[in-house]
């Protein structure tokens, strides 16, 4: 059960080379599943070994991803080097590039949520009633001014913390995907003065 949990603010050239299809799939897959090599994530997401080894470097080079040092001969074991990104917005407000990547990144989450709420949908009356309770979608709508939306992220982020591992090594406990997102209901952007 970890202590604690370590997270990496995105810069410019992390979020450039992290909006990649493959990148981000492997990313994802290590930090769900664990350390594996480049062999095992080639065969898991449908590619080949050349492909995963190369783009793992790449990912290695910004500090997502390390060498375990546990690997066998040439087959280096891979984990994820932290157990979570984030950036803001505002970080490549001068970069468009980096905008750019950071952009397709959201959307790209955008999507592996929806694949994985529909994957629940056609599979939520096979799980045992307690589960097929629990899970699933909420909307709640909120009023709030910009600070106390990022008071109300923080208190989020700390609830999702505390519950990070409460269920390691009870048998009974599964791994969830919990996505937040906050998005405003009127589209229109405030005025100067009401920011």
């Amino acid at each position: 059960m970890a202590d604690h949990y370590t997270g990496l603010r995105l810069d410019s050239a992390a979020v450039r080379t992290l909006a990649h299809p493959l990148r981000s799939r492997l990313l994802s897959r290590l930090r769900i599943d664990g350390p594996d090599t480049a062999t095992g994530l080639a065969e898991a997401l449908g590619t080949n070994t050349g492909a995963t080894s190369y783009h793992l470097r790449k990912l290695e080079s910004v500090g997502l991803v390390t060498d375990t040092g546990d690997g066998e001969g040439k087959r280096r074991l891979w984990r994820a080097s932290t157990d979570f990104h984030a950036w803001h917005t505002s970080d490549f407000s001068d970069d468009e590039d980096a905008a750019t990547a950071a952009g397709w990144l959201e959307r790209n989450y955008i999507h592996q949520f929806a694949h994985r709420a529909e994957a629940w949908l056609d599979t939520a009356q096979e799980w045992p009633r307690a589960w097929a309770d629990a899970l699933g979608l909420n909307d709640t709508i909120v009023t709030v001014t910009s600070d106390q939306l990022v008071a109300l992220r923080a208190e989020l982020d700390a609830i999702l913390t505390r519950y990070r591992d409460a269920g390691h090594g009870e048998p009974a406990a599964r791994k969830l995907s919990v996505f937040t997102h906050a998005s405003p209901t009127d589209l229109t952007a405030p005025e100067a003065g009401q920011r």
